[in-house]
């Protein structure tokens, strides 16, 4: 079973306390994004005018509009690994194929060698035959 661990972090200058399965070292990066979003609206003109409730919807705002583009990254990841997973399953099933066919290949060469091997045979054995003929 997963250990709760809290984490005391800095949010906007306050200190907070998480607590949560995950690491104290998650916490933190958590915390840091935060103060990050905050730090970049605060460089905004006009932000530091608005009132706290106005700043915290765009605060919210802004970490929402990261999550749905993130996770609309992960969704394009997600099908191009599926369309890569596809496409070398179609390339595995290709090479099997592509083996069976030097396989039959080197079959018919190996017969062909037989039949080539006999057939020098049966000549060498008529140009005797000739030769004994001519004689």
């Amino acid at each position: 079973m997963a250990v709760k661990n809290t984490a005391k972090v800095i949010i906007g200058g306050k200190i907070i306390t998480l607590g949560g399965y995950e690491s104290e070292e998650y916490f933190q990066k958590v915390a840091s994004y935060i103060n990050k979003k905050m730090d970049e609206l605060s460089a905004m003109p006009g932000y530091s005018r608005q009132p706290m409730e106005t700043k915290h919807t765009l605060l919210s705002l802004n970490i929402t509009d990261d999550y749905f583009k993130a996770k609309k990254q992960a969704e394009v990841f997600e099908q191009d690994l599926q369309q890569k997973d596809q496409e070398m399953y179609d390339l595995k099933h290709e090479l099997i194929s592509l083996r069976m066919q030097i396989e039959e290949a080197q079959k018919h060469e190996q017969e062909a060698l037989e039949q080539k091997s006999l057939l020098e045979g049966k000549n060498k054995e008529l140009e005797k035959q000739i030769d004994e003929l001519l004689k």
